[in-house]
């Protein structure tokens, strides 16, 4: 005797066999069933994510007698600078390290703008160029009359 579930297994799988990338039909996943149900959280940040995030908060800050709103990374770099400006050789040698690395950086962006070489704009003029000639409307002629 079958029952209603067999008869509906047999119209979704006709084929019951078992094997590579065919799994008996009891075991595969149900619909809705997550296969790993205690998967990272939904919402969590990894860890440069929230170390990015934290470095965008605001905080406010007493400078020159004025307060004003900065980000947390700003804020950590003045107080790295004027560290450095007071005579403390490691908060000097960190200053150092770090524009170091943003000049490099300034530099590596500049250099990945791509340079186009003769060749290549003359390629790039050639298909402008057939690009205009097939824009172009072709001569329109009357045929039958002589003039």
């Amino acid at each position: 005797m079958s029952t209603s579930d067999d008869k509906a297994d047999e119209i979704r799988y006709p084929d019951k066999s078992v094997g590579y990338r065919n799994p008996p039909v009891g075991t595969r996943f149900q619909k809705g069933v997550s296969g790993n149900p205690k998967g990272r959280p939904k919402g969590s940040l990894n860890m440069a994510t929230a170390f990015m995030k934290t470095l965008r908060e605001r905080v406010v800050i007493n400078e020159h007698g004025r307060r004003r709103t900065v980000s947390k990374m700003e804020a950590a770099l003045k107080q790295l600078v004027n560290k450095a400006a007071s005579g403390d050789l490691r908060a000097l040698a960190q200053l150092v390290d770090l524009s170091k690395d943003a000049e490099a950086k300034q530099l590596a962006q500049g250099m990945q703008q791509p340079v186009m070489t003769d060749s290549d704009q003359e390629v790039l003029d050639g298909v402008i160029k057939r690009f205009h000639q097939a824009m172009r409307p072709e001569p329109f002629e009357v045929k039958g009359e002589d003039q």
